[in-house]
């Protein structure tokens, strides 16, 4: 497949993940209100979109409490500074197994596993414009914790998220879960043209090599949306690769804690690196409004309850 450069190119910034990242930098938000702030700073640095996770206020653990997700989708929709608010789904699929000689029962600590609509209830509350759909299983970086998105969990999530009006937008970690994907669309799970992020080099999915990479981009319906984003140092590289090859980019402390060699950075400064990147390549990064119209997507306040 020839390259054909994508020229209007949307950023999402990834704010603050799950990962145990919160005591490797100080610039990792933890709270609601730090959250929101590192979103709308990386909105005004040019971020079409801010993809958002929260965390426990005092100890910077990955939290799924409804009432941190209330906080950050109002503080950032009462900002003046407009953006597209895209909220993970990704918790509570969390799987620890015990030794290799005692797999089960699963270990308490750091297993979290829920239903369907426990895993989308923030996604109900809120009514992100987005929200993730994790379109697989893997093995998941450490140890023996297992990343956990079956079929039917998948089919189930994603036929919530589209009642809701909230565009899924689907994570491929592997070129498996991308070929499921396409599966959920032909199913009428969810609506094509779709929208996917194509995850490189998290362990143990997809390697963040170019053929590879290029592999993955050669499987996305061409009527489809995609970003591509790589973790760590590579993190940049992959913003021309994936504008190259026809994509938008996603940058953010989730993905990549450093600036440059021993210079930590924050989310907006990540964010103005990418756009530096973009426009120096001819291309020109769109607004939230541009956005909209590009996905099709239906800016709401919260539901109140």
């Amino acid at each position: 497949m020839p390259l054909e450069m994508n020229r209007e190119v949307f950023i999402t910034c990834a704010v603050t993940g799950s990962g145990a990242t919160q005591d490797r930098s100080p610039h990792v938000p933890r709270s609601p209100k730090q959250i929101a702030e590192s979103a709308i700073d990386a909105a005004r640095a040019g971020a079409a979109v801010v993809h958002c996770h929260v965390r426990d206020p005092e100890t910077g653990a990955p939290s799924r409490r409804l009432d941190l997700y209330r906080e950050v989708t109002d503080r950032i929709r009462e900002a003046e500074v407009d953006v597209v608010l895209n909220l993970t789904a990704g918790m509570g699929g969390d799987m620890i197994f015990g030794p290799t000689e005692q797999p089960l029962p699963l270990k308490e600590a750091g297993t979290d596993m829920v239903g369907a609509s426990e895993r989308v209830k923030h996604i109900a509350e809120c009514l992100p414009e987005l929200c993730t759909l994790d379109c697989g299983t893997m093995n998941f970086a450490e140890a023996d914790y297992v990343m956990t998105n079956t079929p039917g969990m998948l089919q189930a999530m994603g036929r919530m998220m589209s009642a809701l009006g909230v565009k899924p937008e689907i994570e491929a970690f592997d070129t498996g879960h991308l070929w499921y994907a396409k599966q959920l669309v032909k199913d009428g799970v969810l609506e094509s043209p779709a929208l996917v992020q194509l995850c490189m080099g998290v362990p143990w999915g997809a390697p963040d090599d170019l053929n590879t990479f290029m592999a993955m981009v050669n499987n996305v319906p061409d009527d489809w949306n995609f970003s591509g984003f790589a973790l760590g140092r590579h993190q940049m590289a992959y913003v021309a690769a994936s504008v190259l090859a026809g994509g938008n980019v996603r940058v953010g402390l989730e993905d990549n804690l450093w600036l440059d060699k021993g210079v930590l950075a924050t989310n907006a400064q990540l964010v103005e690196r990418s756009v530096s990147i973009v426009e120096n390549m001819g291309a020109r990064v769109i607004g939230p409004e541009e956005v909209r119209a590009k996905l099709g997507l239906v800016k709401r306040a919260p539901v109140s309850l």
